[in-house]
């Protein structure tokens, strides 16, 4: 670990990201189990089992990045108080991405969200990017991911209006 990063806030950044993670998982459960395996998919859906570890590693990784960044100088300057608000705001977006899909069974209103979300996760990138280059690359897979569940939500979307 480099000098100034502490450990205990870095664990805590990280739970704190998988924690969201286990909220969407309890929100989206019975979708997953009895409507998701009976909707149309598009052929380039990945197995049920893909989702699971890719998205415990997104969040290990937003985690990482969120806890650079707030480790990073904290002065409490506007730029600091803007990621991080950014930060929280695409993971409740996350979050609620899982409960409308799945949860609520509205891949067009998730659809709408997911736009939302993708925004935000491209605001939160930029502003890391001016505090820490590592975390701003950090978040790129989880950025790409989300494009990718963008298409694959519209697809969805249009297989089963």
């Amino acid at each position: 670990m480099s000098e100034g990063v502490s450990v205990p806030k870095l664990l805590g950044s990280v739970l704190a990201c998988e924690a969201a993670g286990v909220v969407g998982a309890i929100s989206t459960s019975r979708g997953v189990n009895d409507w998701y395996p009976r909707i149309e998919k598009p052929s380039f859906t990945p197995p049920g089992w893909v989702f699971g570890p890719v998205w415990t590693t997104l969040y290990a990784m937003m985690g990482v990045a969120y806890s650079l960044v707030s480790q990073r100088g904290d002065d409490g300057g506007d730029l600091h108080r803007a990621s991080r608000v950014l930060f929280w705001t695409q993971l409740a977006l996350n979050v609620l991405w899982s409960y409308l899909f799945f949860g609520r069974r509205r891949p067009g209103w998730a659809l709408l969200e997911i736009a939302f979300l993708w925004s935000a996760i491209v605001a939160t990138t930029a502003a890391f990017s001016k505090l820490s280059r590592t975390a701003a690359l950090l978040m790129v897979p989880y950025l790409l991911w989300t494009s990718f569940a963008a298409v694959l939500n519209l697809s969805i979307w249009r297989l089963n209006k």
